[in-house]
């Protein structure tokens, strides 16, 4: 399917790595220019090349942190008037609430709420002027199932999902969509990380913890990120414009509801 992007831009958060990688892929295959994003400057280049090599595509590495206004301006500057943007973010490490002190508190807003708002504000007034725009949100599964010990992640993210969600509906009028993605267990890095975190607490064993957790899954298995990107590739095409304000579980299942 030819999901009309090319010659499209992109702004791509946290996407040196992980799901963020996944979804710049999936954009640069459709043949849209796309400016990555990292902190690791050598993971970034690396992830640059790799990206323009397997899909011919231009594609931009802006070594910032999107949580500070400089980050933002920098990324802002490699892509004016981006036609897409997907917001993606690290959360809060595995804590016990009790060990959120003020400024942690804050802090783990700012980085899973107020930061993707910022960038929504900056790059919707050349949307308007476009009558074009995709806004993918790559959230968490703890949105709609709470994680113990993900509570600032889960609560910042939560907040930030509602926050859009009369903003989604003003938009659409002006052909701008704003979809959230809320993934569950996915084989990354971060999954990797939490899960060693979680064995050291209950006294298991790395691989104990990992066959736990997928257990735990009607899919029987952890996601691949490329699952992601697809996804996230179809919010931003033609195709979905009739698609806006909603949060798209990618879970295996995991969430039991209809």
């Amino acid at each position: 399917m030819d999901l009309g992007l090319k010659g499209r831009t992109a702004i791509v958060c946290a996407s040196s790595r992980g799901l963020g990688k996944a979804c710049a892929l999936s954009l640069a295959r459709e043949g849209v220019d796309v400016v990555i994003n990292g902190r690791d400057e050598k993971v970034l280049t690396a992830t640059r090349d790799e990206i323009a090599n397997a899909t011919g595509a231009r594609v931009t590495a802006v070594a910032a942190d999107v949580g500070t206004s400089q980050g933002q301006d920098a990324l802002l500057a490699a892509c004016p008037s981006p036609d897409i943007l997907v917001n993606n973010n690290g959360g809060p490490p595995l804590r016990d609430f009790r060990e959120l002190d003020r400024s942690a508190l804050l802090a783990g807003v700012v980085q899973n709420m107020v930061t993707p708002i910022e960038l929504i504000q900056r790059v919707v007034p050349s949307m308007l002027q476009k009558k074009f725009g995709r806004i993918v949100n790559i959230t968490s599964i703890s949105v709609k199932m709470p994680i113990l010990g993900l509570d600032l992640s889960s609560g910042a993210r939560a907040g930030f999902t509602a926050f859009m969600a009369g903003p989604a509906r003003d938009l659409a009028q002006h052909n701008i969509t704003v979809n959230h993605l809320l993934p569950g267990m996915f084989d990354t890095d971060s999954l990797r990380n939490s899960t060693g975190r979680m064995a050291k607490m209950q006294g298991k064993s790395e691989t104990e913890m990992a066959a736990q957790r997928k257990a735990a899954v009607p899919a029987r298995r952890f996601g691949e990120a490329h699952e992601i990107g697809e996804i996230c590739a179809f919010l931003c095409s033609l195709q979905a414009g009739y698609v806006t304000g909603q949060s798209i579980l990618v879970d295996g299942g995991l969430f039991n509801a209809v």
